[in-house]
């Protein structure tokens, strides 16, 4: 029985719908229309330095978010010896660079990079809607009741804020491309100075007439702010979110944004689709000093014909991924760059054949799969074993709080920690759900 989400239009499919819904997408064109030297609504902080923490691995994060949920079956967990429904038309499982490690065959680039990634084929949180199980993948908990936690790249933000390190850079420390996801991947309860900034499309460069509109602007509220600055206060943080803004579009930084900066074969290696640019664009903003980049691909809500919207998903995310870990290791950056791929959930590990499905899968929160690389953690290794159908983990259940721990942890962030809340309390940076979070130390160094 599928379990009902309102993000989900079972009637004709229509995830862009729902998509429209649940994202919000702040293009160039609105980002310089709505005023750009005046967002203090969206909240530019501080910006990275160029050495992690004290005692971290890792001083930044790329994570690819597969929107939809993507099956672990036809990706990272396959079951060749399972029934034909069950395996649908990907019954092959083939080798990778690292013995033993096998991975679908629809992802034959990524099975050239085992020896970078370790495969977590233990996940599981036994949640079936979209919202729900996305909040706790972004956030490493379930949602409270008038408690919303923030995102682990508003988390990173915040903490790397405390320790100084996000002094003297000039883009901000977290950041999703293309678009971002709502509510999951804000600020919750740390407040709108840490939530996702979203550039939209950056990279072509503003015309001459939006440059004078903006510098024109600049100067008129230059003015106004020295009649204004009686209330010293109130204008000194809209001074703060001004400047950023306005290096944003007009200073050097915006070269960051620009792809077309790059030589032909890197362009080619990551391919022309929407992930694998974003893709490209993740590793030059990380390369710039962004400390904690969402990558989101849609498309993966695959509750009906899921074989013909593989032949185009696949490949994208099997060029994109791979590209982008080949990337990052020629350059050095692998290691001190968490790479993590993976959705809200899994999909269900056996098909359904009956109309209206024709061999789609529906959601499936109880097994499911993401691999992780870089910043520290180890490759070439898989924790985690479920049934050989894909139905639930049997050895090294890892719960969403054991995946964001571990990731804090590279980052030279204390798991244990807690956060400041408005009421004057304080809040555990994982909250335990019904057991501590319990990091994968069997691949962390």
């Amino acid at each position: 029985m599928h379990t009902h989400d309102p993000l989900c239009q079972h009637h004709d499919h229509d995830e862009d719908a729902a998509w429209r819904r649940a994202f919000d997408l702040v293009t160039r064109r609105d980002f310089l229309r709505i005023g750009a030297l005046t967002i203090g609504g969206l909240a530019l902080a501080p910006w990275l330095r160029a050495t992690p923490a004290p005692g971290a691995r890792a001083k930044a994060v790329i994570q690819l978010f597969l929107f939809g949920g993507p099956s672990h079956l036809d990706t990272f967990d396959p079951k060749p010896g399972a029934p034909a429904d069950y395996t649908g038309p990907w019954r092959k499982a083939i080798d990778t660079n690292i013995d033993g490690i096998r991975i679908n065959e629809l992802l034959p680039l990524t099975a050239r990079h085992a020896d970078k990634y370790s495969l977590l084929r233990g996940l599981s949180h036994n949640t079936n809607g979209h919202e729900t199980a996305t909040y706790m993948m972004q956030t490493g908990t379930r949602p409270g009741a008038d408690l919303v936690y923030p995102s682990m790249g508003a988390v990173v933000a915040r903490k790397m804020e405390e320790t100084g390190l996000l002094k003297g850079r000039s883009l901000p420390p977290y950041m999703t491309v293309p678009v971002a996801i709502g509510r999951f991947s804000e600020a919750g309860f740390l407040g709108p100075r840490y939530r996702t900034f979203v550039p939209g499309n950056l990279s072509d460069p503003a015309t001459d007439a939006e440059r004078s509109r903006l510098e024109t602007r600049a100067a008129l509220l230059s003015d106004l702010d020295a009649f204004g600055h009686t209330e010293k206060d109130l204008f000194e943080e809209d001074d703060y979110y001004r400047d950023q803004a306005r290096e944003m579009v007009l200073g050097k930084s915006r070269a960051a944004f620009d792809i077309s900066q790059e030589p032909e074969s890197i362009r080619e290696l990551y391919g022309k689709s929407e992930f694998g640019r974003a893709c490209l664009q993740a590793r030059r903003l990380v390369e710039n000093g962004v400390a904690y980049v969402t990558v989101n691909m849609r498309g993966w809500d695959t509750h009906r014909d899921q074989a013909d919207r593989y032949k185009k998903l696949m490949p994208d995310l099997d060029r994109g991924f791979s590209a982008l870990l080949t990337d990052l290791a020629r350059r050095g950056m692998l290691d001190t760059t968490i790479v993590t791929c993976g959705g809200e959930f899994g999909r269900t590990p056996r098909f359904l054949m009956d109309p209206p499905w024709n061999g789609g899968r529906n959601h499936y929160g109880a097994a499911f799969s993401w691999a992780i690389a870089g910043g520290g953690f180890a490759g070439g290794q898989v924790v985690g074993e479920t049934d050989p159908r894909g139905e639930k983990v049997i050895k090294r259940i890892i719960s969403p709080g054991d995946l964001s721990a571990s990731i804090y942890r590279q980052l030279g962030i204390n798991p244990a920690d807690t956060l400041p809340h408005p009421r004057g309390t304080t809040a555990p940076l994982v909250p335990p759900t019904n057991t501590p979070a319990n990091p994968l130390t069997e691949i962390l160094s």
